[in-house]
């Protein structure tokens, strides 16, 4: 048996989330990829992955890995793989690993951006992959907030019901906000990340933007451990799972574009 890492992409527009669910409920990724890996080499597999993505939710750098006595070499996996899977799921890498490897528990921290359309009217080519929000926002205010999300917290606050975690702190390296273009993006860097987390602390970004909340009110939020105080989700199609990392290296080592000026 070999532990197999997968590296992928895909554009969630078309399915239901990456976790395999009851066929019903529609097409998902993880579905598609045991379906495919099924066919390829009559070995049914079960996945594991760096992040569960939700329904509508993006991703250029997911991970999952999965113990195979298939005998096809790794590095001809993504070529065999892709032919077979839809357009909008891509693997780019597969490498064999350790058989403790996890794409999840083995995990140091992940990177999520989220985008904004911020024009009056929405952009026909980013529509699937922003969300629009017609309504100016406050970039600098915005940032000021993101800054102070940073470090280690009880993010309760920013929790949906529904989620399996039994612990709430968690580390965020940096949640970085900025805008290029009509197009605002936030980045958020963390050792984990709970169950809707970036997408409702998003939502809290964008109320700092309208002016509902101000900045200063970030740390009384967190500290509240009460959802009610952070209503606001994020809608999905705006997120991506950027990069899942498993080495000792920094965020700020990997990505250059974290370590942003005025920030």
């Amino acid at each position: 048996m070999r532990n197999i890492r997968l590296l992928l992409a895909y554009d969630g527009t078309n399915y239901h989330g990456f976790q395999r669910q009851h066929e019903t409920h529609g097409p998902t990724v993880q579905g598609t990829l045991e379906a495919v890996w099924a066919k390829l080499v009559e070995e049914e597999v079960t996945l594991a992955t760096a992040g569960r993505t939700d329904t509508g939710v993006h991703a250029s750098g997911q991970v999952v890995n999965f113990m195979t006595s298939a005998r096809i070499p790794e590095e001809k996996i993504p070529k065999a793989f892709n032919s077979m899977l839809p357009r909008d799921i891509r693997i780019l890498q597969a490498e064999q690993v350790s058989d403790d490897f996890n794409a999840r528990w083995s995990a140091k921290w992940k990177r999520y951006d989220y985008q904004m359309d911020n024009n009056p009217i929405p952009n026909v080519f980013t529509r699937l992959y922003a969300s629009h929000v017609p309504i100016p926002l406050n970039v600098a205010e915005m940032q000021k907030a993101g800054k102070l999300l940073e470090g280690r917290h009880n993010f309760k606050t920013f929790a949906a019901a529904g989620g399996a975690s039994k612990t709430f702190e968690r580390t965020i390296y940096r949640c970085l906000v900025r805008k290029d273009q009509g197009l605002i993006r936030v980045s958020c860097v963390g050792d984990g990340f709970l169950y809707h987390m970036v997408r409702i602390m998003v939502g809290t970004l964008m109320d700092v933007g309208k002016g509902r909340i101000s900045p200063q009110e970030i740390p009384e939020i967190i500290a509240s451990q009460d959802r009610k105080r952070a209503r606001m989700i994020a809608q999905a199609h705006g997120l991506s799972l950027v990069h899942v990392h498993y080495t000792e290296e920094s965020p700020f080592e990997i990505f250059e574009d974290l370590l942003s000026a005025g920030h």
